[in-house]
């Protein structure tokens, strides 16, 4: 018995007793799910060469999934434990193994193949820069539901010199090892025994290949440091430092020193085997077994060093993001503060005001850096002739704006008019909206909405901008009576403000 499904369908139905149910338990479930999950992390390398007919020339010679290992390849390898990758670098260093590919063709070309592969593999041009995949696991009643997997391959981040780089994720790194999900310390393990066994029986090929893992292993443990890391910087308290990072340091302080071990044993056999070798291919795969395992080195002391600064780290952001003093500056007021007194001061003492507050309110400005190539350009370019006048503006086409407000200027001033009380004679909000009623059907409702709108002031405001009355609205717990309206029947009236208080201070701030 089969059940049709529709695209659409999220969730389906269980089989009917008796039919055919999926494999029972989480364990075979999470084992599809592994699987379905490593399938979708090679579509978008799949996607490369579905997708290179869409490109303006003629492209089909080019193997572009091989092309995008490779750029996940020089990734991996030429980023650091502070800075990705450079784009550059990167580029430079694909453009020989995509020139292969087609000798024939142009180094434009090829440059171009290569910054099309190495974009479609960051994603440029969607949102997150991400890729999604649909697969379906089974639930405990053995219905069949579909998730949505998100995960990138090549990211670009931000360095500490303010440039952006490129570092690969997880995933990308799984693709390259053959992988998805692995524990790091036992995979990591597992790649040192494969590469000693193959090194002492003489198969330098296949021990190159193991080499290359274990290095990418390495790689993702620098990488899930890293992360703790820069999450306790932005926020101590989003990373777990009571169990899962001490954990994590100790596990990685342990496995560094058994890397110790193995990989100058290893070395020691490497460099045997190179010595001893007649053959000049077994001597070339030696020596380029000697580099990848000096590489590992190299990148196990730069992790020792990092997990040792890591408890030093956790501390001192601690202190500084728990007794850190919160901003005491205030906004700043244009109007009030700028606009209201500069318009009262004469052109040649406005100037200066003005000066230093957009040379500080315009930021910084990133200083051009100029090319060899730029300044010929620009020597050599002839100038281009130009209207003395511009060019001719074409005149607007002005279309009046309806005036779509329900009152009109005569009700705002009557209304005004009515709400301009003497400071020491408040009124209630009824007896405003009976007399407003008297002269207009729709002048309670403006009258109502001035009085709300003086519930709460804005003193200060007021004060810096210079107006001498405040209208204001206080609720003294008095139930409105109107047969229009509801609520509380507010204390109307005006405040006085200080004139000369405003006079002193306008005087300090010039």
């Amino acid at each position: 018995m089969t059940t049709a499904v529709q695209p659409t369908e999220p969730v389906l139905r269980p089989p009917a007793p008796g039919a055919a149910r999926p494999a029972p338990g989480p364990a075979a479930d999470e084992g599809l799910a592994r699987r379905l999950k490593a399938l979708a992390c090679t579509a978008p390398l799949h996607d490369l060469d579905s997708r290179k007919v869409n490109l303006a020339g003629e492209y089909s010679s080019y193997a572009m999934a091989e092309v995008g290992l490779s750029a996940i390849d020089l990734v991996t390898l030429n980023m650091d434990f502070d800075t990705g990758a450079d784009r550059d670098i990167v580029l430079a260093r694909m453009l020989p193994r995509v020139a292969v590919q087609n000798p024939a063709r142009t180094t434009t070309e090829h440059e171009r193949v290569a910054r099309w592969v190495l974009e479609s593999l960051i994603n440029v041009g969607s949102v997150d820069r991400g890729f999604r995949a649909v697969y379906g696991t089974f639930g405990s009643d053995g219905s069949y539901v579909r998730r949505d997997y998100d995960f990138k391959l090549i990211e670009e981040v931000p360095g500490p010199d303010g440039g952006v780089y490129l570092r690969t994720t997880d995933e990308a790194v799984n693709v390259l090892v053959g992988a998805l999900d692995t524990d790091v310390t036992s995979a990591q393990i597992a790649a040192e025994v494969k590469l000693e066994v193959l090194i002492n029986r003489g198969r330098l090929a296949d021990a190159q290949l193991a080499a290359e893992q274990a290095r990418y292993r390495t790689v993702q443990y620098a990488e899930t440091l890293r992360r703790a890391l820069d999450a306790t910087r932005r926020n101590v308290r989003a990373v777990d430092w009571m169990q899962a990072v001490p954990d994590l340091i100790d596990e990685a302080l342990g496995h560094i020193a058994d890397r110790y071990r193995h990989e100058n044993a290893i070395l020691t056999n490497i460099r045997k085997a190179r010595d001893e070798a007649e053959d000049p291919e077994h001597k070339r795969r030696a020596a380029e077994l000697v580099d990848i395992v000096k590489d590992c080195i190299r990148r196990h002391t730069q992790l020792q060093t990092r997990l040792l600064e890591a408890g030093p780290l956790f501390r001192a952001e601690q202190d500084r993001q728990a007794f850190a003093a919160p901003s005491a500056r205030s906004g700043i007021d244009l109007y009030g503060q700028l606009l209201a007194p500069l318009l009262e001061l004469p052109v040649s003492q406005a100037t200066r005001p003005t000066d230093a507050f957009f040379a500080r309110g315009t930021g910084l400005r990133t200083p051009v850096s100029v090319r060899m190539t730029d300044l010929v350009d620009l020597l050599l370019t002839p100038p281009v002739e130009r209207e003395h006048l511009g060019a001719e503006l074409p005149d607007p086409d002005l279309v009046a704006t309806p005036d779509d407000s329900r009152f009109s200027d005569e009700q705002l001033e009557a209304a005004l008019e009515l709400l301009d009380l003497p400071a020491d004679a408040p009124r209630r909000l009824s007896g405003l909206l009976a007399e407003a009623r008297l002269k207009d059907p729709d002048l309670p409702y403006l009258v109502a909405l001035l009085a709300v709108h003086a519930a709460s002031p804005p003193v200060g405001t007021a004060y810096r901008q210079g107006e001498e009355r405040l209208l204001f609205a206080v609720d003294d717990g008095t139930r409105l009576d109107d047969p229009e309206f509801g609520g509380a029947d507010l204390v109307v009236g005006s405040a006085l403000l200080d004139a000369a208080g405003m006079a002193a201070d306008r005087q300090e701030e010039r």
